[in-house]
């Protein structure tokens, strides 16, 4: 299973998500968890880079929302860890 930490400004973006934008974004992360154990994202999640920020990715989780995170260092043997950074709109991503 990959280990994942939030950053304190992910933390304070999801906290302003409506109740409904959260549940989404949490069957996405199901999704994608999914994905990171196969080591193909699928298409639907749109992920990509983040221009002018090397090692930082995109997600899409639904129509206009977003999710910015890294790859960080191993904590467990052989398991992916993800760096959440940015949650919300297209917008977060003028700092993400």
């Amino acid at each position: 299973m990959p280990t994942y930490e939030a950053l304190p400004r992910f933390a304070t973006d999801l906290d302003r998500l409506t109740p409904e934008q959260r549940r989404r974004f949490r069957q996405t992360v199901a999704v994608f968890v999914e994905d990171l154990r196969t080591g193909r994202f699928r298409a639907g999640l749109r992920i990509k880079g983040v221009r002018r920020a090397p090692g930082v990715y995109e997600l899409t989780w639904d129509g206009d929302g977003r999710a910015t995170w890294s790859y960080g260092p191993e904590i467990v043997h052989g398991e992916q860890h993800i760096v959440w950074r940015r949650i919300g709109t297209h917008n977060i991503l003028t700092g993400p």
